[in-house]
């Protein structure tokens, strides 16, 4: 029986990404956004919603990425488990970039006018366009990690033969709560330099929460009597978060290590997956297009979202409303007409896309 909350936590959070891309694209709280801030206002009040959703909206998608990985393999080997996550996630984020994502690699060193600083600097030629194709990988980011999380799990479940999934269908409330400890620890490791989104302990810590604990029929059960308590717990963390570090960068060192970060990416995770498990769990012809297109929608937004700030916000040629409006529906229109569109490709689909088959689905 197919877990419809699944399908809308998926499409329901990379909603609320597009949102965030929106805000993030010209941000002037704490962070430097793609564009950067484009207002008259002396603080942009509204960039709160940022710190509200941002600790929490990356680690729900790999939490639901370990419990659909666990569906999956309950009716498939782990060949073919590793030959669909390889189509799905690598082939896009890697041969994909220089099918397609170089654009998006084109838009955002444009936007910071990073072109001429690499030819002052005497960049080769070849080199600036590595540099752009590299640069395109924008949000495949978690194309990268997940399918790097996917081969290690095939690796532990040779060693651990389904003893670690067992227990897990024990786990207590109580043990469930003291999981906020490994999370925060894992958030002091492995985290990229620079490019602070591949923070790869963190996200695998999620990552296995899912298969290990939160895939398991009986824990989940029991999670679901508490969502309204997970739910509300969720919303004061998120809410003491945004008020305590308005104004900084909440996407680095030291925020982003802190106890209250990690707090805010766990609780609200359960919140999101007890809410939706409880309250969420339903189809319907909206719920059922937008499961079908989410993929798309993900992949492509940034790229209306980037191309709206360059060629219409940076060159100031309609008010600062408009930039914002006109990105917001540049991203869902790029993401949908997009997907459209090349998902009808032969071949170019399987590159930029990873689909072997129109309307093949693969985990």
């Amino acid at each position: 029986m197919r877990k419809y909350y699944l399908d809308n936590i998926r499409w329901m959070t990379i909603v609320i990404v597009v949102i965030y891309h929106v805000l993030y694209m010209y941000n002037g709280e704490g962070i430097l956004g793609g564009l950067g801030k484009i207002s008259d206002l002396e603080v942009q009040y509204y960039d709160a919603f940022q710190y509200m959703v941002y600790p929490w909206f990356m680690p729900v998608l790999f939490l639901v990425a370990g419990i659909s990985s666990s569906l999956y393999l309950e009716r498939h080997s782990g060949k073919d488990y590793l030959k669909s996550r390889t189509l799905k996630l690598l082939v896009p984020s890697t041969l994909g970039l220089f099918a397609f994502q170089f654009m998006q690699g084109y838009i955002s060193i444009s936007l910071g006018n990073g072109f001429a600083g690499l030819k002052e600097a005497g960049v080769p030629q070849i080199a600036i366009f590595f540099i752009m194709v590299a640069s395109g990988s924008g949000v495949l980011w978690f194309c990268h990690l997940l399918w790097f999380y996917s081969v290690l799990l095939l690796l532990i479940r040779r060693i651990e033969k389904g003893r670690l999934q067992k227990l897990g269908a024990k786990t207590p409330l109580w043990l469930i709560a003291l999981f906020f400890f490994p999370v925060w620890g894992a958030g002091q490791l492995f985290n990229m330099p620079i490019v602070s989104v591949y923070r790869c302990g963190l996200y695998l810590v999620f990552f296995f929460l899912g298969y290990y604990v939160f895939s398991c029929e009986e824990v989940m059960e029991r999670l679901k009597k508490y969502a309204a308590v997970l739910i509300f717990i969720a919303l004061v963390l998120c809410i003491v978060f945004t008020v305590r570090f308005f104004g900084g960068n909440y996407a680095d060192r030291p925020i982003n290590r802190g106890a209250l970060y990690a707090a805010c990416a766990y609780f609200g995770s359960l919140a999101v997956l007890a809410g939706m498990a409880r309250y969420g769990d339903f189809s319907n012809a909206f719920t059922g297009w937008m499961s079908r297109n989410s993929f798309g929608l993900y992949v492509f937004h940034y790229l209306g979202i980037s191309s709206v700030a360059l060629f219409i916000a940076k060159p100031k040629l309609v008010p600062v409303p408009l930039c914002y409006l006109l990105s917001l529906l540049a991203g869902f229109a790029f993401g949908f007409g997009l997907y459209a569109v090349i998902s009808r490709i032969p071949v170019y689909r399987w590159l930029v896309l990873g689909i072997r088959k129109k309307g093949k689905k693969d985990v």
